[in-house]
């Protein structure tokens, strides 16, 4: 589960330094997921299951459906790359950029 402490901020900046894909992507995350959190303390490298924000398969077929329709990027619940893909949210965007039609 994610931790419900108060965001860290330094300045007007995110405590991480998310790329412009990320930092969207990461809200598209949260608003998708319902997630009870804000999208900057989503750590670029943190596991998106288990100990991270503790995602489940269900979460992640409907993340892949969002993103299909936002970036035009399918992810194939048979491609072995899948597991790689959905590791964290910057290894996420790095395929959302690679494979992207929109």
């Amino acid at each position: 589960m994610v931790s419900e402490g108060p965001p860290h901020t330094w300045d007007d900046k995110s405590v991480f330094d998310l790329s412009a894909l990320e930092a969207d992507v990461a809200k598209l995350i949260v608003q998708t997921l319902n997630l009870n959190i804000d999208p900057v303390q989503i750590q670029p490298e943190q596991p998106l299951f288990n100990e991270g924000l503790g995602l489940d398969s269900i979460d992640a077929l409907e993340l892949s459906l969002v993103i299909s329709q936002c970036y035009g990027y399918k992810i194939r619940s048979d491609d072995p790359e899948t597991v790689a893909t959905f590791a964290s949210l910057r290894s996420l965007c790095q395929s959302i950029e690679k494979h992207r039609t929109k």
